[in-house]
């Protein structure tokens, strides 16, 4: 499993409902299942961004699919980054020349 950390802003609908939010993050997480994605940990933060997400997918298209289907709801709008673990980051390095 690739994990990934996805930064979201609300759109302007997205901040009209965002009482319905909540609400919307559940959704999420069964959305996310249908992907083979795993919900880790979701946050609304206080900042640059306003969700952050960590998520344990299969592989990138999976991933991919999840984020674009979560973007055309039209509630947000997210910035995905692959993140690697101490472990993975040993085996990277370790391919270094």
């Amino acid at each position: 499993m690739a994990t990934y950390v996805v930064l979201a802003n609300f759109t302007d609908q997205g901040v009209r409902s965002a009482k319905d939010s909540p609400k919307r993050a559940e959704a999420f997480r069964k959305m996310a299942e249908t992907f083979g994605v795993t919900v880790k940990e979701l946050f609304w933060t206080q900042g640059r961004y306003d969700i952050v997400t960590i998520l344990d997918a299969p592989d990138e298209f999976a991933a991919t699919a999840l984020n674009l289907n979560l973007s055309a709801l039209g509630n947000v709008r997210t910035e995905s980054l692959r993140a690697f673990s101490a472990a993975d980051m040993t085996k990277i390095v370790g391919k270094m020349i």
